[in-house]
């Protein structure tokens, strides 16, 4: 059943306004008022201006590219979502017109802006990169009804409001961390989350590697590490780990949804099961037990031994040459069993291996606690009363060059329960519900931190409860939206009242989707 937002004309004009975007324009026909208002979307666009009649997609539709493989890869994206559900067979083509045409060229648009022009004879995206291009198409969709999503024909009618966006994103990065070390995630539920993300415009997957209860990528020189040290997970379960040709088809599809992916191997703590697959690591020559718990801080490389340098070394220089993105993530948190000298030696000679193999630093806040090389990106996931020492400390580095990223635990941990009665989750940070995790400013959440040292927002996704992709998306939804926006959009687009609404229209496109997610009072969902 088809279902779409009808919103009366006051509404829609304030929905938008208050977005802090301006709307021109002569009120819409009755036509137009059966669109999705161009202002609807998540995230918020830097500028819209509503004018004019909506564009309506029809069986003769064609989708017009530039001539180049970039954009013809976007316009092939843009009709397998659309084919299914219009039932039409929207050629691509880079010959005579198109009703919906992508370009490239406008360089003042940057990497990832995009401008998007709507009008009775048809929608035009352009961009100066595709990855604008693809943004671009992004809020397409949204504009489309719920039910373009759908895999199966639909009455339709597939109209585009009238009017133009332009928009740029706040952050260059807009990142999301999915956890496969405490339960193993599969090609396949890794893509599903892509697909998710790639609708919000989020450009960064963090993937969590390492840790105590697993250890998930081949490493040919230390070849006991993935299917020893993989070969289990939280509660006792069969565990897993990525070959490198797997762990390729992750970037590369990634990569095809404009996201670059940031892989983790987190040290000298939570190292467990580094440490259970090779006794030389420890500093007693003893290897630990696998381990299946969800306790943290217990364990550390051994920092005085010069093997565990020979280990970091292979193990950066192999994951590197099969991460074509600019970061790789040293991890760094909660290594309370290795002493802070320790800490400081051990990150003093980890960051330069890390430069030898062409890559940018990212490591967890605590880092700061040693000296960030240059160009090194702290990731802040403390709280909102986390001290002020620390948080001193943090924006002491910031001051001196390091750059942050944002991921406060008590507003987007994905992890954390909704309400005591969420059934997945943990709550060691707090309980975060929607509003709270949307309603902070990452330009100024960090005391004494300049907002030029921000380089944007991630919401990470901790699974010691997370077993599947339903839990994945459970968790996720409806918070990751907001912390997309609270990468992408302007601050004064920031507002909780106009947000939730935007919000709320999204529901109807998860359940053409098939995402179940957490249906928060908080949000006025319209009914089924």
């Amino acid at each position: 059943m088809r279902q779409h937002r009808t919103p009366r004309l006051l509404g829609t004009l304030l929905l938008v306004a208050a977005a802090g975007i301006s709307v021109v324009g002569a009120a819409p026909s009755a036509a137009d008022r059966t669109a999705t208002p161009l202002g609807q979307v998540v995230p918020a666009p830097a500028a819209v201006h509503a004018s004019g009649s909506p564009y309506r997609i029809t069986s003769d539709a064609r989708i017009r590219v530039d001539d180049s493989r970039e954009a013809r890869r976007v316009g092939e994206y843009l009709a397998d979502i659309l084919r299914p559900s219009t039932g039409y067979r929207l050629p691509v083509t880079s010959q005579g017109g198109g009703s919906i045409q992508l370009r490239l060229g406008a360089k003042w648009l940057g990497d990832e802006g995009y401008r998007l022009d709507s009008g009775r004879d048809g929608v035009t995206i352009t961009a100066g990169r595709p990855a604008g291009l693809f943004h671009g198409v992004q809020t397409l969709r949204q504009l489309l009804p719920p039910s373009v999503e759908k895999n199966s024909v639909q009455p339709g009618p597939w109209l585009v409001a009238g009017g133009t966006i332009k928009d740029t994103p706040r952050y260059g990065y807009r990142g999301a961390m999915l956890d496969v070390s405490r339960h193993f995630f599969t090609v396949g539920q890794v893509k599903r989350y892509i697909d998710e993300l790639a609708l919000y415009k989020v450009n960064k997957l963090h993937l969590h590697l390492s840790d105590d209860q697993g250890w998930r990528i081949a490493i040919d020189s230390w070849p006991r590490l993935a299917p020893y040290g993989g070969s289990t997970q939280v509660g006792g379960g069969q565990g897993g780990y990525y070959t490198k040709a797997q762990y390729k088809e992750i970037v590369q599809y990634a990569a095809s949804r404009y996201l670059e992916v940031v892989p983790e191997i987190d040290m000298p703590g939570h190292t467990n099961a580094a440490l259970a697959s090779y006794a030389e690591l420890n500093c007693d020559g003893v290897a630990p037990p696998l381990y299946t718990g969800t306790d943290v801080g217990f364990s550390s490389l051994c920092v005085g031994k010069p093997v565990t340098y020979d280990f970091v070394d292979d193990v950066i220089r192999e994951l590197a040459a099969i991460t074509p993105g600019r970061y790789l993530h040293i991890g760094g948190d909660e290594a309370h069993s290795t002493s802070h000298a320790d800490y400081v030696t051990f990150m003093d000679k980890v960051q330069p291996v890390v430069a030898k193999y062409g890559k940018t630093v990212i490591g967890w806040h605590q880092l700061t606690g040693a000296t960030p090389a240059k160009g090194a990106i702290a990731q802040y996931w403390g709280l909102d009363d986390t001290s002020a020492e620390e948080k001193a400390q943090v924006a002491k580095a910031a001051q001196n060059g390091t750059g942050l990223v944002l991921s406060p635990a008590d507003r987007i941990y994905l992890d954390m329960k909704y309400t005591a009665d969420t059934p997945l989750g943990l709550d060691w940070a707090g309980l975060v519900e929607v509003k709270r995790s949307y309603d902070w400013d990452p330009g100024t959440y960090l005391p004494g931190a300049p907002s030029s040292a921000v380089r944007g927002v991630e919401a990470p996704l901790w699974t010691e409860t997370i077993l599947n992709s339903a839990h994945i998306d459970y968790m996720a939804f409806p918070r990751l939206p907001g912390a997309a926006e609270l990468g992408w959009s302007p601050a004064s687009t920031h507002d909780w009242d106009t947000y939730k609404v935007r919000l709320a229209a999204q529901g109807p496109r998860w359940d053409a989707l098939g995402i179940g997610y957490y249906r928060s009072p908080q949000v006025p969902w319209p009914s089924a």
